[in-house]
């Protein structure tokens, strides 16, 4: 780090003019990336994917799309079998056709079939099945047209209405607004992010951060332009390049420039020396912290799913990007305009936070407690965790109110349930459709299977396979494997938008554990090089996992089990959790959260290496982080909450995972239980036998752990002891009085 900071601060017009380029550039780009990006969300090699491109190809429609489904229920003393409701039901649907003239539609009016009618004969249904065009919100735009052939027509005398899952986040988007979209969502993030460093700093310095967003937001679009070129990058990089940006950016910058004013204030030190102590300390603790957000990412990269794949990448590019300006054009602007923005300026940063330090000296003293209770609070949350079901949210928590949301309830109410909205497409390519859909209503879990007699082309034939149950909930994914274990009478495959979704889930998690023991293991080691100790790595990967659990406990009891959904959001319990989430939660939010982590770890090895005192590490290191760790959670869960403001639910349960993911990482386990756990461990954080220091290549410990609490067993070279006092160093001066290479050996806790 010395030394990339030495070529920035001599080239300082180069570096500026570099990223000037850059940023002009990245600017033009955005828009033709934006349109790089891809649609689709594939699973390759999968029988639901394989199947839904066929589907496709073939019909030119349906396949990884849910059907929109009219439904009406007709008056008392009335049924599908009155006369004229046929009918006026088959004209009710020729205005959808019309309105929607590349679906395919299938009801009782034109099969005949009583799969699309209630027991009682009140209630009937159609299919109508639409191109899958991929995209953040696919079908709703078609969901609004249907809506609005239908407008003033009725069967019956009764009303016929839209739903379907897409129909159903439609009328979400309508009863919430549909959202500015992600620049303005970024625009408010921004502006509270400000607010917060605002208050940090109490001076213009407050600019500098958000500056550094401005330039690494466009760039990572940038570097993202060209991948989209290559392999497929999903639309829903926008979004998190936009905000997850903004959040990594500023922290980054956050760290380096709460160390610059601190080294600034440290008495008989220039600006440019202070910018050279604030990028040895801070800077360095950008790089593991971005190196630890890239292998955390490394699970989405590795994964066989395009969606999830290009998801890692575009994180991969997020944390580079901001590292890359943190380290090289924002020393340039401290060790340039710095001074004259650090105005008024604040002497807070001199000194560590009292009421940190306060609270760092109750959790030493209390340190069992502390840990216990901390341990105590999480532990619910891993609980709660381990009670999630994937599967896309139940139709119920999309939409509370608006024709959509009736004619849900419609199916409820008569006993079909919400089968309709999901059900599984069965690709008939040789055997007669008719007896494959006897065979199907058979099996157990299926309401009903038909086979309409138009839905017939280039040699194979279309079955429809209504559920009892939702097919993205739990029973209907049993459904699925007793469909596809069962024998037919041809050759049949199974798709649909259901089916694909559990096809993903045996993608995605069937060797999940096993990525997550190699990213565990590669963040151990990088830490354990970072830290010099072999025990503070591996508990700051495990309190990481335990965060993680934690938020998708928060996520479980919030979306899953319904407890506060409604009061917030207005949204009811989803019963499950989008089979994406999990993962992708994962991968940002170990890698974020442990930023927290090396921030505080390595405040807290720099001051054992001056002290040898671990509850003064402990202090110290909570003191002069406490402040900057929380004012960097709000400024990332800001940019949550705008993210929360976008309609559906998937956005709400993402933005809530993550962003209160990092609230309970900067409060409860980093504030509390870490502080307290290195507290208990005492003398062995810092143990590093020599075999494993020469492996890391890192400089070895001489202090042993001894069986006897409070007691170390020590070896000091007193060449290296008189050297120490004779360059002034004291265990109470300020950090510039510490010695370039600190003693590595310590002199008692």
């Amino acid at each position: 780090m010395n030394g990339l900071t030495r070529f920035v601060l001599d080239h300082k017009r180069v570096v500026l003019g570099f990223w000037l380029v850059v940023t002009i550039a990245a600017f033009a780009a955005i828009q033709p990336a934006g349109n790089a990006l891809s649609q689709q969300f594939t699973v390759p090699g999968r029988e639901g994917f394989e199947t839904n491109q066929d589907l496709g190809e073939i019909y030119g429609n349906g396949g990884d799309v849910a059907p929109l489904v009219p439904v009406v229920t007709l008056p008392t003393g009335r049924t599908i079998d009155s006369p004229g409701i046929t009918r006026q039901l088959d004209a009710a649907l020729a205005r959808v056709e019309a309105a929607l003239p590349e679906a395919r539609s299938a009801s009782y009016a034109s099969t005949g079939d009583r799969a699309f009618v209630s027991d009682d004969g009140r209630t009937t249904f159609a299919l109508v099945y639409i191109p899958a065009t991929g995209g953040v919100d696919p079908g709703q735009v078609e969901a609004r047209r249907a809506q609005a052939a239908l407008e003033g027509v009725t069967v019956g005398g009764s009303a016929v209405e839209v739903t379907g899952l897409d129909a159903l986040r439609a009328a979400a988007g309508e009863s919430e607004g549909d959202g500015a979209g992600v620049l303005l969502g970024t625009l408010v993030a921004a502006l509270g992010a400000l607010l917060v460093l605002v208050f940090v700093f109490r001076s213009f310095t407050a600019l500098v951060p958000v500056l550094m967003a401005f330039v690494a937001i466009p760039t990572t679009f940038l570097l993202v332009w060209p991948v989209a070129s290559v392999t497929d990058v999903s639309v829903i990089v926008q979004f998190l390049v936009a905000l997850i940006g903004l959040g990594i950016a500023i922290d980054y910058a956050l760290l380096v420039v709460v160390r610059w004013r601190e080294e600034r204030q440290q008495p008989n030190v220039t600006n440019d020396a202070a910018v050279r102590a604030a990028m040895r300390h801070a800077g360095s603790a950008v790089v593991f912290s971005g190196t630890t957000v890239a292998i955390s990412l490394l699970a989405l990269v590795a994964l066989p799913v395009p969606f999830l794949r290009s998801i890692g990448i575009a994180g991969l590019l997020i944390a580079l990007v901001s590292v890359a300006v943190a380290v090289t054009l924002l020393p340039v602007l401290l060790a340039t305009i710095g001074p004259r923005l650090d105005w008024p300026r604040n002497r807070r940063d001199a000194r560590a936070s009292r009421a940190w330090s306060a609270w760092a000296r109750l959790v030493v003293r209390h340190r069992w407690a502390a840990a216990v209770t901390s341990t105590a609070v999480i532990a619910g949350l891993v609980v709660a965790a381990s009670s999630i079901q994937l599967g896309n949210p139940q139709a119920d928590s999309l939409a509370n109110a608006g024709p959509a949301r009736a004619a849900l309830e419609k199916l409820e109410d008569s006993g079909i349930g919400t089968g309709p909205l999901s059900p599984f497409d069965a690709l008939v390519r040789s055997g007669d459709a008719g007896a494959v859909a006897q065979a199907l209503a058979q099996v157990d879990g299926v309401r009903s299977a038909a086979a309409p007699a138009d839905w017939q082309r280039g040699g194979t034939a279309l079955v429809t396979v209504i559920l009892t149950e939702d097919g993205n909930s739990v029973a209907g994914r049993a459904t699925l494997d007793r469909i596809r274990a069962s024998t037919l009478p041809g050759e049949v495959t199974i798709g649909g938008q259901a089916a694909q979704s559990v096809d993903f889930i045996d993608a995605v998690y069937g060797n999940f554990p096993l990525m997550l023991a190699l990213i565990s293991v590669l963040t151990f080691l990088l830490l354990a090089r970072a830290f010099r100790s072999l025990i503070l790595p591996l508990k700051a990967v495990l309190l990481n996992l335990l965060s993680v659990a934690a938020a998708l406990g928060l996520v479980v009891l919030v979306f899953q089990k319904g407890f506060g959904s409604d009061e917030i959001w207005g949204i009811e319990a989803t019963r499950a959790i989008n089979v994406e989430m999990p993962i992708v939660i994962f991968a940002f939010l170990f890698g974020i959260s442990m930023d927290y982590q090396v921030f505080i770890i390595s405040r807290m090895r720099e001051a054992y290496d001056r002290t040898r005192s671990t509850e003064t590490a402990v202090v110290e290191g909570v003191g002069r982080t406490g402040r900057l760790v929380t004012s960097a959670a709000l400024i990332l869960g800001l940019a949550f909450v705008a993210f929360s403001a976008s309609p559906g639910t998937e956005a709400k349960i993402f933005a809530t995972a993550l962003g209160g993911g990092i609230l309970i990482d900067a409060t409860i386990i980093r504030g509390i239980l870490a502080p307290a756990a290195v507290a208990i461990l005492g003398r062995w954080n810092w143990w590093l036998p020599d075999r494993a220091a020469r492996i890391l290549r890192v400089e070895p410990s001489r202090a042993q752990p001894d069986a006897t609490p409070g007691r170390e067993i020590v070896e000091v070279e007193p060449e290296r002891e008189k050297a120490s006092v004779a360059g002034g160093f004291r265990p109470d001066a300020p950090h510039d009085d510490a010695p370039e290479s600190p003693p590595a050996v310590p002199v008692g806790s």
